[in-house]
């Protein structure tokens, strides 16, 4: 047991390290702009088009979806022969340490993304079956309302939805013991997501939630 403990907490590490390389900041000060200071003041993938343009948008959401996927294939790599039955659950804690690296780097005083793009990693590398309403419902939202943060909300709700149902259900690669640990860990992260969009949620309720649009502010 206590070996376990010591590999969850090695697995959490090893994703927060690769949580910190925040590709939307790198991206901005190749451009010398300090995405921070600018539009939202987030160094995810939204505000990263919002400031630098679709293409440098593109590329955010691109590695920081990677960044999770390398983190869970690093966690694969070291722990899949020792801890076989409880390699699923171990990936899951690297993409959940990716996420807080992403949101809380502690270089920039644990104040970085939204952990979006970096959930969406998390999806695709250890919930495929999940991908396909989590993107049908964040494209429908933001299509018909052009609010991101309301599609990112809706999809994470969706993400917890799906993960608890079909665990119960049986569809997805978790040793039966290690299930509720993974829908907590799974609802942790979706709470979390929702919860960094709180002033978010505050300018939805009151009608002024910046709306996306693929023009930047440098075009």
């Amino acid at each position: 047991m206590t070996d376990m403990v010591i590999t969850r907490i090695i697995a959490l590490l090893i994703g927060y390290v690769f949580g910190l390389f925040l590709s939307g900041y790198l991206f901005g000060k190749a451009k010398d702009v300090d995405i921070r200071t600018q539009g939202s003041g987030n160094v995810g993938t939204t505000n990263t088009m919002r400031i630098l343009g679709i293409k440098a948008g593109a590329f955010t959401l691109l590695f920081d979806c990677l960044k999770c996927v390398a983190a869970v294939v690093v966690v694969w790599l070291l722990f899949h022969k020792s801890q076989p039955e409880h390699i699923a659950l171990l990936q899951l804690y690297g993409a959940i340490g990716a996420i807080l690296g992403h949101d809380f780097p502690f270089f920039m005083k644990f104040k970085g993304g939204k952990g979006i793009a970096c959930s969406f990693g998390m999806i695709v590398a250890l919930f495929p079956k999940c991908v396909p309403i989590c993107v049908l419902v964040f494209v429908i939202t933001v299509a018909l309302t052009r609010y991101v943060s309301l599609g990112s909300i809706l999809a994470s709700l969706c993400l917890l939805v799906q993960v608890i149902v079909f665990g119960n259900l049986g569809w997805l690669s978790f040793a039966p013991g290690d299930l509720l640990e993974a829908q907590v860990l799974v609802a942790f992260a979706c709470l979390l997501a929702i919860y960094l969009h709180k002033s978010n949620i505050k300018r939805l309720l009151h009608g002024n939630e910046n709306k996306f649009s693929f023009k930047s502010k440098r075009d």
